[in-house]
């Protein structure tokens, strides 16, 4: 299995995995063509130094994505914080590992970035994912809020 940076063509199989999802499956769209929504977010992604879109491609193809985001900020004397979001596996890819090796590329890119810290949030009508990350090594040491616009 690479870890590499995710191109246009990709954006089917990406948007495949965040619409076959229980929450995403009211939020996304996937459909042939794509919207052009996701092609002109992509773009935003991929021409920000400080986005990553990532995928883990093997012989089956794109099986896994996540989005790192890396943030400067004041605080811890003027540290980087790295954020992980929307971790998907393909569903016919869950439960070999793939996930777990997915966090553990972020986490080490986040280093190399010299990030003082990685942070994500996980939906609490998703307890599994929830455990998953807490299994990591990740603690709930915030309480996340959100306000749709």
């Amino acid at each position: 299995m690479i870890f590499r940076k995710a191109n246009r063509e990709d954006l089917p199989a990406i948007v495949q995995m965040l619409a076959n999802d229980k929450l995403g499956k009211y939020r996304e769209k996937y459909q042939d063509p794509l919207p052009a929504s996701y092609y002109d977010a992509f773009d935003a992604i991929d021409s920000d130094p400080n986005q990553e879109l990532v995928v883990a491609e093997n012989t089956h193809g794109v099986i896994g994505t996540l989005q790192l985001t890396f943030t400067p900020g004041l605080t811890y004397q003027g540290g980087w914080r790295a954020s992980i979001e929307a971790v998907r596996v393909r569903d016919d890819m869950t439960g070999k590992g793939i996930g777990h090796q997915l966090i553990e590329w972020a986490i080490q890119r986040a280093r190399d970035r010299n990030a003082i810290l990685v942070q994500l949030t996980s939906n609490k009508e998703r307890p599994d994912a929830i455990r998953f990350y807490e299994q990591i090594g990740f603690s709930a040491t915030h309480e996340g809020l959100k306000i749709f616009l």
